[in-house]
């Protein structure tokens, strides 16, 4: 997917996203690293996946209620990336196209993680789906929120929500889709940052704070 030509007009924003296993704190965190931005001038578009658009959002209920095994891995990660282009198309590219930041919690490298190692299916037909899906299009940051399987089972499931398929799968499938995502910053440092997410909430909103302004600048202060 092509960027728009922004030689007249606003330039294009930046695209963070927040990664992590079940009960990591992306959206707490997602929520404070706005509300910092916004502070420092920044217009912010706050975003999710599976969901960020109506279409998107009718997928998104396909994927996170019902059985475990409701789905195969490569029909799952079909209904991701179908939910992520409407995702794109209606929502990320225009805010970007308008100059404001998108900050999305979960996208591509979640599907990697969970879909590709969780589930087995391997990162070529996730990379090679998603090259057809999303063009060019890349995070400009990506911060991973890690913490222990265990810990954060504990916390997701602690919130008694509907939406728990996902945290109803085995230890084992949390454990290699953890795996997963250290491997993916591995093969992308420059791009991903990892946070420790098992301390309190505003130590890691620092430490995801201080991940952006490495990436962006110091006017961020």
């Amino acid at each position: 997917m092509s960027a728009p030509d922004h030689s007249i007009g606003k330039p294009r924003g930046h695209f963070i996203t927040l990664e992590g296993g079940e009960g990591a704190g992306k959206s707490t965190q997602q929520q404070r690293l706005a509300a910092w931005l916004s502070t420092n001038g920044v217009p912010v578009v706050q975003t999710r996946e599976p969901g960020g658009s109506p279409g998107a959002e009718q997928i998104r209920q396909l994927l996170v209620t019902g059985e475990a095994g409701r789905w195969d891995a490569l029909t799952e990660t079909l209904l991701h990336f179908a939910a992520r282009r409407d995702h794109v198309v209606k929502t990320i590219e225009p805010a970007l196209a308008g100059g404001d930041w998108v900050i999305c919690d979960r996208f591509m490298d979640s599907t990697l993680a969970y879909q590709g190692y969780g589930h087995q299916l391997g990162r070529a037909p996730v990379e090679a789906i998603g090259k057809l899906v999303l063009g060019d299009l890349a995070p400009d940051l990506t911060v991973i929120l890690d913490l222990p399987v265990k810990e954060g089972l504990e916390r997701a499931l602690g919130r008694g929500a509907a939406e728990d398929r996902y945290e109803s799968m085995d230890i084992a499938f949390h454990e290699r889709l953890r795996s997963g995502f250290h491997d993916i910053a591995r093969q992308d440092p420059e791009r991903c940052s990892i946070v420790d997410a098992l301390g309190p909430v505003e130590t890691v909103a620092e430490q995801v704070r201080q991940a952006v302004v490495a990436r962006f600048g110091s006017f961020l202060v």
